[in-house]
């Protein structure tokens, strides 16, 4: 049945981490409902009781969040809605089923101060290596070139350790990065603005050769194979550490880009565009005000 079901989402052209996820969630469940029920999981004997049980041992028993029992649960609608399709049950017994109410928390994103000390972190880190190690300051010209990068373009992870040297159109006054293959396998075009520019120009000044066309590499391995997502979040890791911000991760970055946009009255259709959001409703969160912007508002 899993193995089915791993195929099915392979069709629908789903990412492998959606479907590790999916896989993930639903094998919990299938563990779950033999120990609960003393019976092997399939997709015809789920009832909305077995649902609502397993909804109130992950809220519970595991204590999760609100987010994360509804996202298991839209996991588990996901598999169902395959099994009435391949005609194994004749309804989703999840339709019979409620989420879990949840106010919808503001993203992180790093204010004014913040991003200050983000922006001077990165500045020393370049003139102590550039003064006292000299071998690693190209590596370190990078770091600070792709957070610049990310800050000013709102990218997500994958799609910023994707970007090759043809995606990327850059001239004095202008430039743009092509997206090829952001969420939903979907193409976009997000503008560069100086700052983006300036930050390609630098690092493309002392990039290594390589046989790998990805704008990123990595400058310390033999044969300069493109940065992985996890070097990426080390390189976060240690700036956040330096500018004293806790948890700076990519995601950081593009809720930073999208809230500095908001900010000076953006509309959320070009917000929305820019990230790559097809609904509204996701980009909308970025509007809503988090405690800071509620704690400035009664202060002023």
């Amino acid at each position: 049945m899993i193995a089915d079901y791993r195929s099915h989402l392979e069709n629908e052209d789903h990412s492998d981490l959606t479907i590790k996820v999916y896989l993930s969630d639903v094998e919990a469940f299938a563990a779950w409902f033999g120990k609960t029920n003393r019976e092997a999981l399939e997709p015809a004997r789920v009832t909305p009781s077995d649902l609502r049980s397993y909804r109130q041992h992950l809220q519970e028993e595991l204590r999760q969040k609100a987010s994360t029992v509804n996202r298991k649960l839209a996991s588990l609608s996901s598999w169902l809605r395959w099994a009435v399709d391949s005609g194994q049950i004749a309804a989703n017994p999840l339709d019979k089923v409620k989420y879990v109410n949840r106010v919808i928390a503001s993203p992180k994103w790093l204010d004014k101060h913040e991003q200050y000390a983000l922006q001077r972190a990165v500045e020393k880190d370049l003139q102590i290596a550039q003064l006292r190690y000299p071998k690693r300051w190209r590596t370190r010209r990078r770091d600070a070139s792709l957070v610049v990068f990310m800050l000013n373009t709102g990218l997500r992870l994958s799609e910023t350790t994707s970007v090759k040297l043809e995606d990327i159109e850059s001239t004095e006054r202008k430039g743009q990065v092509l997206v090829r293959q952001g969420k939903g396998n979907k193409e976009r075009a997000v503008p560069l603005n100086a700052n983006a520019r300036a930050a390609v120009r630098e690092w493309l000044a002392v990039r290594p050769q390589s046989q790998t066309t990805h704008l990123w590499i990595s400058t310390e391995e033999e044969g300069n194979g493109g940065l992985t997502p996890r070097a990426v979040q080390r390189v976060l890791k240690r700036y956040g550490q330096e500018a004293g911000i806790p948890n700076l991760t990519p995601h950081v970055l593009r809720h930073t880009f999208a809230k500095n946009l908001a900010d000076r009255h953006v509309g959320v259709e070009i917000i929305a565009q820019l990230l790559g959001h097809e609904n509204l409703n996701t980009t909308q969160v970025y509007i809503k005000p988090n405690y800071m912007d509620l704690e400035n508002a009664l202060e002023e």
